[in-house]
């Protein structure tokens, strides 16, 4: 039986627990941010993706959109559509699907918000220089998809 002593993280190990630490961190201030319009920050990316869509999107291009599964988006959708954010229309395309749309409120509710988003969004950066958050960008990048990789190799 080996040691668990002999065991050691590698070099980078470190910088993966602080990606973890500042990802969910910025989940819960965003959480914050969000909660004076009564919004998670999830509402919240469903309206600013639709504001980018003027004729709407399938619940399932909203999924794909926000990398979660098509359930969690009905709720979302659901309970932006009891504040009259949004609403569903027939699509004219497929007679089974629903295309989800920036109601008046919707919009200028998202209007209301942007520009303090990205206020905020660029405090959150502070004094870390444009190319440098460009390069972490890139390689953050690469971090996800092998990620990913990971993740398949484990299914197998």
């Amino acid at each position: 039986m080996r040691s668990l002593t002999a065991v050691s993280p590698g070099p980078r190990y470190h910088a993966l627990l602080q990606l973890l630490r500042t990802a969910e961190t910025l989940w819960n201030a965003s959480r914050l941010f969000f909660a004076r319009w009564d919004l998670s920050p999830s509402q919240f990316n469903v309206l600013n993706l639709l504001c980018d869509h003027p004729a709407g999107c399938t619940q399932i291009e909203l999924s794909r959109s926000l990398i979660m599964h098509r359930s969690n988006v009905t709720g979302l959708v659901d309970r932006l559509e009891a504040r009259r954010l949004v609403q569903r229309r027939d699509s004219a395309d497929d007679r089974r699907a629903y295309r989800v749309m920036l109601t008046p409120a919707g919009r200028k509710l998202i209007e209301l918000i942007l520009p303090r988003y990205y206020a905020a969004a660029e405090k959150v950066w502070g004094q870390l220089a444009v190319n440098r958050a460009n390069q972490l960008v890139n390689d953050l990048a690469c971090v996800c998809a092998n990620a990913g990789k990971v993740a398949r190799n484990e299914k197998t």
